[in-house]
């Protein structure tokens, strides 16, 4: 998953070259919206800030990885506006959203997002985007609001509970890592002492105020944009709070959909797999990260079954950043989804 790699995204961007750069430099034109907050919607206890361009339905509904939000969706989510209406969302804590009540698991996620959408009179059922992190949520939503969800695009997405034992087990120590990260980050902030503390795995000391989206700055993005991520990561605490509740709690929400996650019939489901998923060996040609990348795309294969409409589609040269390094592929996916919904809800003739 995302979070085993805390550090390692300037390595990835290495690994990944010009070519995966070139694509996602289409992201800069506009970006700026997510340097300012959007519409603020009431979800229960909180407020959450979303981004929403274009009309029409169903609506498409993006939720970021761990330790992301909405501008992870700079590039794609104006495409996706010029044939429907398209939101990215802040969840609590995050971005421009407020704090939310704890535990940050999945499920409340899911019902202050279901929340917010009607408050915002955004009408299902919709689409729903999850990247890594973002995959457990709306995999969960799907599972509670069924029908408000109309089809699901899996970005690569968190597949520890469909893993090996052997690599779920080495998931929740990289978890337990992180944990320990982002409290040291939050417990630095609340003490006015400076944003670096020690290395999950040891091996120095990483800039909390970093450990964020790919690393920070992020290359394919306007300096005003970068500039306004870098100071919500040197301020706001409620994000850190938010971080380190969403990481104790996925074990738990793993087990939620272990017991509860059940066919959604005919609604398609897309399921983008990446051929550098993070957490592995650093070399994914090696014999080592083959089989790692192996193993991971088995895990998000076994998400087919919840449909008689779903596809694998691989992106083998992109990071788990798929909407970066390869946006064309998640924009022909959602469309496919959006296809597919659509015609379905065409009256027979």
């Amino acid at each position: 998953m995302r979070a085993s790699r805390i550090g390692a995204a300037a390595l990835l961007l290495g690994a990944l070259g010009a070519p995966a750069l070139a694509l996602a430099k289409g992201g800069e034109e506009g970006d700026a919206r997510f340097a300012r907050p959007g519409a603020s919607f009431r979800a229960g206890a909180t407020r959450l800030n979303f981004y929403c361009l274009g009309t029409g339905s169903p609506a498409v509904v993006f939720d970021a990885g761990y330790s992301d939000w909405s501008p992870a969706w700079a590039i794609v989510l104006p495409e996706v506006a010029k044939w429907t209406r398209a939101c990215a969302y802040d969840r609590a804590g995050s971005g421009f959203s407020g704090p939310g009540p704890k535990p940050r698991t999945s499920s409340r996620i899911a019902d202050e997002l279901l929340a917010a959408l009607r408050d915002g009179g955004i009408r299902g059922p919709y689409i729903l985007v999850g990247n890594a992190y973002g995959g457990l949520n709306v995999r969960t939503f799907a599972q509670r609001h069924t029908r408000e969800t109309a089809g699901l695009v899996l970005v690569d997405g968190d597949a520890t509970g469909q893993e090996p034992r052997a690599l779920q087990e080495a998931d929740h120590r990289s978890q337990r890592e992180v944990v320990a990260f982002f409290t040291a980050c939050r417990d630095a902030l609340a003490g006015g002492k400076p944003l670096e503390v020690p290395a999950p795995s040891g091996g120095g000391r990483l800039r909390c105020d970093r450990e964020f989206f790919r690393g920070l700055p992020e290359a394919t993005w306007s300096r005003e944009l970068n500039e306004k991520v870098a100071e919500l990561t040197r301020s706001k605490l409620a994000m850190y709070e938010a971080l380190v509740s969403e990481m104790e709690e996925v074990a738990g929400d793993e087990a939620y959909l272990r017991e509860h996650e059940r066919s959604l019939g005919s609604r398609p489901i897309r399921v983008l797999t990446s051929g550098h998923h993070g957490g592995g060996p650093r070399d994914a040609e090696s014999p080592e990260g083959v089989e790692y990348q192996r193993q991971v795309a088995s895990a998000q294969a076994q998400w087919l079954a919840l449909s008689t409409d779903a596809k694998q589609v691989f992106a083998r040269k992109s990071s788990e950043y798929i909407q970066i390094d390869e946006p064309a592929t998640v924009i022909q996916a959602i469309r496919e989804v959006y296809d597919a919904v659509t015609r379905d809800a065409q009256p027979s003739k």
